[in-house]
């Protein structure tokens, strides 16, 4: 079954199947929230904090998620696995980034206005 995952610095939703991680579904929908390392829960990069919904937390390097730190909720994003519609936040070294990225909105408008003129057709 799958369930929605919204990242919350981004207000970014996807749908991640219960037997995926969160990041490689992510990844499988060509999306951006949360940041990609070594996608096997030990370089820390995709780190994230549970806010809302049941997941699974697989192994992952002490080094990266303390004891303490998983039992307040944060885990690898590639060592979870929903059990539920979940929120979670990017945390950790690379959560400026993932929210600059937010505030970086490019708008583009391709409009055209008028017709093209012959001469403009050559070029």
């Amino acid at each position: 079954m799958p369930y929605r995952i919204t990242i919350t610095n981004t207000d970014e939703s996807y749908t991640c199947a219960g037997e995926d991680n969160l990041l490689k579904a992510m990844e499988q929908l060509c999306r951006k929230g949360i940041p990609v390392g070594c996608r096997n829960g030990g370089c820390g990069v995709c780190k994230v904090r549970v806010l809302q919904g049941d997941c699974v937390m697989n192994k992952m390097s002490r080094a990266a998620v303390s004891e303490e730190e998983q039992r307040q909720g944060h885990a690898l994003a590639c060592r979870v696995q929903p059990r539920s519609d979940m929120q979670v936040e990017v945390v950790g070294r690379m959560a400026r980034a993932v929210e600059s990225r937010r505030s970086a909105s490019f708008s583009f408008d391709f409009r055209s206005e008028g017709r093209m003129k012959q001469s403009d057709k050559e070029n």
